[in-house]
């Protein structure tokens, strides 16, 4: 049927994707899961079948589930790149590639405790205003700050903000920035712990504002906006999220203008990186664009950041990698005998142990 080989096609392209995604060839992949390289290149062209083996084969040596290979791709909303070919194949591309497997990975994860009814996701936050410039990504931060109740305060844990408006947060290893994705009613994304802390939480920040603003083909932005005008938006509405203008009014004083060490304590307690901070008092206009480019060569040193929080340790997004209501969901879904403890710990990607969890009880379903 017609249908069927299109099916075919399609996981034939996710086994190709995957394989250029690892850097391995069709023979690697081949000699890895007992095939013939031949047999291989009529799977990747969707003129061959595979059975239940081959495909849990192939699902083990390329690093992904099952599901990913048989169902189909969501559109990813926020991390469109080119398609990755033999003739695109870069490092670069192949992180990305990872990037958005292990998005749409987490997707069916999400999913997953949602349908065994023990993670409620209610539609996501939407700005309901009009955003057609940076001006208006920064109206779209502040409204977002108004309906959580952030007011102008530091944001305490991101994923939670993340998860408080709809959107769920996975942190991974994975090299890159972040990407996400909305389907349906369901809003996820991925966050890289690679780069320092605060460019961890502006590019969760970036993620969320994806979801906030919506994407390209659906918003104010429209088609016709280039993609950087674009990323200039949302990257305004991080910027506004993280550290308000407003929350910077206090610092210009009688005396003059801030000095660094008071910069640099705004940034350590809105966790922002440096040079975010800079740009934010420069918009605030409590500094000038010579000051900024000045004090941006005087990037603020770990002891000065320390110092300025009174040498008290800051969470950020390396040691959490779900947010706690997800977490809450596995361990609930385990102790119901709806997941198997192999399940509940692969779920949790890393932030549980089998040590971690208590004695297997009786009745739990096998592995």
């Amino acid at each position: 049927m017609a249908g069927e080989q299109q099916d075919w096609r399609r996981i034939g392209e996710q086994v190709r994707l995957a394989r250029l995604s690892m850097g391995v060839s069709q023979q690697e992949l081949a000699d890895g899961v007992g095939l013939d390289r031949t047999m291989l290149a009529k799977i990747e062209a969707g003129t061959r079948r595979l059975d239940g083996v081959e495909l849990a084969r192939l699902a083990r040596m390329l690093k992904v589930s099952m599901e990913y290979l048989i169902e189909p791709r969501p559109a990813v909303l926020s991390h469109r790149t080119a398609l990755l070919t033999e003739e695109t194949d870069t490092a670069a591309a192949r992180s990305s590639e990872r990037l958005e497997i292990a998005l749409v990975q987490w997707l069916h994860d999400v999913q997953q405790l949602v349908d065994l009814g023990v993670l409620r996701s209610g539609p996501p936050l939407r700005y309901p205003g009009t955003v057609a410039s940076e001006a208006d990504g920064r109206a779209a931060a502040r409204w977002l700050r108004q309906e959580t109740g952030l007011g102008t305060a530091p944001i305490d844990s991101i994923v939670n903000l993340c998860e408080r408006s709809g959107q769920w947060v996975l942190v991974t290893d994975l090299p890159g920035d972040g990407a996400s994705l909305v389907e349906g009613d369901l809003a996820v994304a991925v966050v890289s712990t690679q780069g320092e802390p605060g460019r961890r939480r502006a590019t969760a920040a970036h993620e969320l504002g994806h979801l906030i603003i919506g994407d390209e083909y659906s918003t104010d932005l429209g088609v016709s906006t280039s993609r950087a005008a674009r990323e200039a938006v949302i990257d305004a509405f991080a910027a506004e999220l993280l550290l308000p203008v407003d929350a910077l009014a206090g610092a210009r004083t009688d005396d003059g203008p801030p000095t660094r060490d008071q910069l640099i304590k705004y940034a350590a307690d809105y966790r922002t990186s440096w040079l975010l901070a800079l740009r934010q008092a420069e918009q605030a206009e409590v500094i000038d664009g010579t000051t900024r480019r000045a004090w941006s060569h005087l990037r603020p040193t770990r002891a000065e950041f320390l110092e300025a929080l009174g040498w008290t340790p800051q969470p950020d997004l390396a040691a959490v990698r779900v947010s706690p209501s997800y977490a809450h969901a596995v361990f609930a879904a385990w102790r119901t005998n709806r997941i198997t403890r192999a399940r509940a710990i692969e779920l949790m990607y890393g932030e549980l142990t089998d040590e971690d969890l208590p004695a297997q009880e009786d009745g739990e379903l096998a592995p």
